[in-house]
């Protein structure tokens, strides 16, 4: 059969690998969309003043940082948590609220999410690179009324393209510095920022940085 000769020729490999990075980025959309982002139980108070991860580390050179009660849910907030009144909770090492996945991102799913635009991005350029390779321009009207569709979803892969490459090279550099983009859009609000004798205090150097948020 004819399948049966494309498979024997290699011809079915790219679809079936396109096919399979179709599906592992939707799983992990949905998995950093509804996978709990890190958020402050009332039942953690207790351990409040224990160091229990990345969020509870006081650096050197910011002196006593006392945790304070948020306004909201009224639990005691971690270094670096905030309160997404979205959400409704106060979220551990709060990076932002994503509108895109509807949920925040945050000390769980951070890392998840750096790997859901990374496959995102590769699918994206395999399908423009498919998008392209099927248009033959000719200077035409009906050649453009053949290829409209064509050339709109090439245009639009374009877009997403753009969108994600951003959001994932402005991640990377956020996560190579130590800091949020809360942290980083916020800094002279933020009052353990503010009042620190170094610009970023969470800042151990790019290899260590990346390797604490990923391993």
């Amino acid at each position: 059969s004819d399948l049966r000769e494309q498979e024997e020729r290699g011809e079915l490999l790219q679809p079936l690998s396109f096919v399979l990075l179709v599906l592992c980025s939707v799983l992990l959309y949905f998995k950093v969309s509804l996978m709990d982002p890190g958020f402050v139980k009332p039942e953690e108070e207790a351990k409040a003043g224990e160091a229990e991860g990345q969020s509870l580390v006081i650096p050197q050179g910011m002196g006593d940082v006392k945790l304070r009660r948020c306004g909201y849910c009224l639990v005691k907030q971690p270094m670096r948590a905030r309160h997404c009144q979205l959400c409704q909770h106060c979220v551990r090492r709060y990076d932002h609220h994503c509108p895109w996945i509807e949920n925040c991102v945050g000390e769980r799913n951070h890392p998840l999410f750096i790997a859901y635009l990374s496959v995102q991005l590769v699918v994206l350029l395999w399908g423009g690179h498919i998008a392209w390779s099927g248009l033959y321009f000719q200077q035409s009207w009906e050649w453009l009324q053949h290829n409209i569709f064509l050339l709109l979803s090439f245009f639009l892969i374009v877009i997403f393209t753009i969108v994600v490459l951003l959001l994932l090279v402005s991640h990377l550099y956020l996560i190579s510095c130590n800091t949020t983009t809360w942290e980083f859009m916020s800094h002279h609000r933020i009052s353990y920022l503010r009042h620190s004798e170094l610009e970023n205090p969470f800042d151990q150097g790019i290899i260590l940085n990346l390797w604490r948020f990923f391993c």
